[in-house]
């Protein structure tokens, strides 16, 4: 395909506006259109430049002849785009000026380039919004992975470094993630990850990774909080939740760093220490009653998932394997007694409204501490240290850690596509580009018209 043109006029023989449209970069023009054996499209172009001041003493300068770049541009038709940019070299007339000649510029490609800055946001942006991984994106672009990942991570640092990023902020939640499974003995293997989980004006939660650094401690996440993240950007930042796990350090640092902010529990780590007792009693009552671990036709084996199933949603058979295998595994009822507990922890976040669940949690946490069963004892004393948290739940509208969660699981996701991570460089840019909240939701289903 070549791109000259009869049906439409155009300022040069040698441009075609119809090539041009398609092309889609202002100020650049379609010389010429070829492909290759191996598939890939070819395309000859050049700027509309004919006039050029000298950047050092502003006269006009004068045509030097071109030099040709051979860039990658992104995909078209499924298949990879080469360009062979014709840039025009001025000169500056002026003999007592210290430039002599210069290369043309143009924001389709910086210099000395090997990717387009359209072939590059694409990158970013699959990145972003698809689970892909780079080698997929360089060979779709046509290059090797080094050059594909060397102009992403670029263009990726670009964009986390706006201080703007880290704006309007009220809801923050903190964890930690496992980034490169190793021996246990090593102590880089953990990390503590920072998620916006501030609701929009219809109250949807919209989660977003804010950054992940190296370590899991209360300092680790203090100093973030101070050198890299909400007390040194330049914008308004008002923290006025903070929802953790049951971690002293990562308490503390927000009682040092955030003293303005209510520190919330994640209802999901309160059941599950609730949980965990109740299994602590099963295993403990199976021991001193069989002598050994549970085997599959133990009683109290049996009904393991049973127990920690909620038990509005039991079925009329679950409610029969319970009221079977109990009374035979369980003489003293110490099971049946953390069962209860446990159900009575996960009403807390079910009662019918925010006072209910009150009155329940302060029962809880009034009365476990003295139960007879030590594993219990244990549950009613760990949550009494954490009461304030706890009962901040009611009155900062249900905060929890569960956008945090979500975004834990799109980070593991981009650790299984790429087949782990040893650089932590590249592992933090691929998971801030792939959990930043850009990716689009399944839209919300119209609401019904109300008859008139």
């Amino acid at each position: 395909m070549h791109s000259t043109c009869a049906c439409v006029p155009s300022p040069s023989p040698r441009w075609c506006p119809r090539a041009d449209e398609l092309f889609g970069v202002e100020g650049v023009h379609v010389l010429d259109v070829t492909t290759r054996d191996d598939g890939t499209i070819m395309l000859d172009v050049e700027s509309d430049a004919d006039l050029a001041g000298c950047p050092d003493c502003g006269v006009v300068a004068v045509g030097h002849g071109r030099r040709v770049q051979v860039l990658h541009d992104a995909p078209c038709f499924g298949r990879p785009v080469r360009v062979r940019w014709r840039k025009r070299i001025w000169r500056c007339p002026e003999r007592s000026c210290p430039r002599s000649t210069w290369t043309e510029d143009h924001p389709y490609a910086p210099a000395r380039a090997k990717l387009t800055s359209r072939a590059t946001s694409w990158a970013v942006d699959a990145l972003r919004h698809d689970d892909t991984t780079v080698s997929a994106i360089a060979r779709h672009l046509g290059v090797a992975w080094d050059t594909c990942w060397t102009a992403i991570k670029a263009a990726a640092s670009t964009r986390l470094a706006d201080p703007a990023r880290l704006g309007n902020i009220k809801t923050i939640g903190v964890d930690e993630h496992i980034w490169r499974p190793s021996k246990i003995s090593s102590t880089d293997k953990a990390v503590t990850v920072m998620v916006d989980l501030t609701r929009d004006e219809h109250g949807c939660l919209r989660a977003r990774l804010l950054d992940a650094v190296q370590g899991r401690s209360g300092r680790v996440y203090a100093d973030w909080l101070t050198d890299q993240g909400v007390e040194g950007v330049d914008v308004k930042v008002t923290i006025e939740h903070a929802a953790l796990d049951p971690f002293r350090g990562y308490a503390n640092a927000i009682r040092d760093e955030l003293p303005d902010a209510v520190a919330v529990l994640d209802a999901f780590h309160v059941v599950k220490l609730a949980g965990n007792a109740l299994d602590d009693v099963r295993r403990r009552v199976q021991q001193a009653t069989l002598s050994r671990r549970g085997h599959k036709d133990d009683p109290l084996y049996k009904i393991r998932r049973t127990l920690l199933t909620g038990e509005e949603h039991l079925t009329d058979r679950q409610h029969q394997r319970l009221e079977k295998y109990l009374p035979v595994g369980d003489p003293n009822c110490e099971v049946e007694v953390a069962w209860r507990v446990y159900q009575l922890v996960r009403s807390i976040y079910h009662a019918e409204s925010p006072a209910a669940g009150r009155t329940i949690a302060e029962k809880v946490l009034d009365s476990l501490h003295t139960c007879p069963i030590p594993e219990v004892k244990r549950l009613g004393k760990t949550l009494r240290r954490w009461r304030e948290e706890i009962l901040a739940y009611f009155t900062t509208g249900g905060v929890s850690n569960g956008g945090t969660e979500a975004i834990n699981g799109v980070i593991e996701k981009t650790r299984r596509l790429a087949h782990g991570f040893r650089n932590f460089t590249n592992y933090r840019i691929r998971i801030l580009l792939a959990a930043d909240g850009s990716r689009p939701y399944r839209p919300a289903r119209p609401t019904r018209a109300e008859p008139c």
